[in-house]
Parts: C-alpha cells; structure tokens; sequence
C-alpha cells in the first residue's frame, strides 16, 4: 500500500503525529510533503490551467512532485492543525492549485478508486470545518472514499496531549486503519460522486470550456466509459 501524506504545517505538532500514526498502522510506503516548505507558492488567478492547460500554470514544475506522489498512493492523507476554524493558509494555498482537476473540469481518473483521509486536530473546536475544508477537495476530485477524524487535543503541542487522550487516538486510528485496508482494491464511488459526475458529464458534452471537453472526449467519458470502472 503506498501512502502520501501531506502535512498542512512544516512543523511536527499534534496533527503530524496523528497522521504519521495512522500511515505506520496501514504499514504501507510512505511519501510525505510538509506545507509550505515543500510548497508554499499562491495561486495567481490566471485560469491558464482551466483554459489551456495545468502545465502552464508558473508553480506547475514545483507542485509536480506532490502530484505525481498522490497519483501513485491507494491512500491519500491530508492534515492540518485548525487555525481560526479552517484549515492552515500553506493547505489552502495548496489546494487552490488543484481547481483544474475538479470533476467540472478534468478530474483524474485515478482519483475514484482511491481512499482519503482528511485529519484535523485543535486545542478547543474547530475540526469539522477543517476537515470540511479538505474534504471538498477530496470529493471534487473524484476520490472514491474519504474519511474524516478530528479530534480537541486540548493542548498547543503533542507532548503535552494528556496519556488518556493519546491513548483514545490511538485506538480511533486503529479502528480507522482497518477499515482503510478492509476496502483495499474494492473502492467505488459514491452514488453521490456519481451522480455529480452524470451532471458534469451532460455539461461537458455541450462544451462550455473546450481544453475540458477535448480532455472528457478523449476518455471516453462522453460515452460509455466512466473512470471507475
């Protein structure tokens, strides 16, 4: 099993600890990128990659690694510390990268059989809107399943996380990696993302942004073939 984590802070806090948790109980390969050390720059607003392509866009070659990374992980795994009920700004900015992969426009198709999981932890609240955050990425890209765990750590650094409190996380990721390995190579879609896909398929093929219906027609999504199957 490959795993790519992409952590929403360069430091190594709570929410770090969690992640690379769960990622060692999964016992699978792990890539890991820290935000924004391994990639900070903003998006620009220019639509080159809505209305040309992806690889123009001027942080293309530096984002590309991240890319490639979860393209080639069965679990894709997202966590960011709550900074003012939302997600970390260098998570933001990274997933503003990644508007062009939305099903409105050319979402990978390798997306829908993989697993995601979006993790968030704070001293107080907060975590269900960060999760939310990156979960509407996740959903829009078409990924098949994605899990969400937050958790009120009650405390600024990890070690400072109560006994009783790491104790209870730790089993939660053991629960959540058994149900991660219990879907291996049996991921599907939700009739959900189907169906938004079904809406965005009939919006693609009266081609409203030519780059994305050429990109739709040339896989066959216009027709019969769907990305996850």
């Amino acid at each position: 099993m490959k795993i790519t984590i992409i952590h929403g802070q360069s430091h190594q806090g709570s929410t770090c600890h969690l992640a690379r948790m769960l990622a060692e109980k999964l016992n699978g390969e792990v890539t890991e990128f820290f935000l924004p050390r391994d990639f900070g720059e903003d998006c620009v607003g220019c639509t080159t990659c809505f209305e040309v392509t992806e690889a123009k866009c001027p942080h293309y070659t530096k984002l590309s690694p991240i890319t490639q990374a979860m393209d080639e992980a069965d679990v894709i795994i997202m966590a960011s510390p709550v900074y003012v009920y939302h997600v970390t700004g260098a998570m933001k900015t990274f997933l503003d990268h990644y508007g062009w992969r939305w099903m409105v426009h050319r979402p990978e198709e390798k997306m829908f059989s993989k697993q995601a999981v979006c993790i968030s932890t704070a001293a107080g609240a907060g975590m269900k809107s960060a999760n939310k955050d990156m979960a509407d990425s996740t959903f829009f890209w078409g990924v098949g399943k994605t899990y969400r765990y937050g958790i009120a750590v009650m405390a600024v650094s990890w070690d400072a996380v109560s006994d009783k409190k790491k104790q209870r996380i730790e089993k939660n990721m053991e629960r959540l990696a058994q149900k991660i390995q219990n879907r291996k190579g049996h991921v599907r879609p939700s009739i959900k993302t189907k169906l938004f896909f079904h809406v965005m398929r009939q919006m693609q093929i009266r081609g409203w942004n030519e780059t994305d219906a050429v990109y739709w027609r040339e896989k066959g999504w216009t027709g019969k073939n769907r990305p996850w199957r």
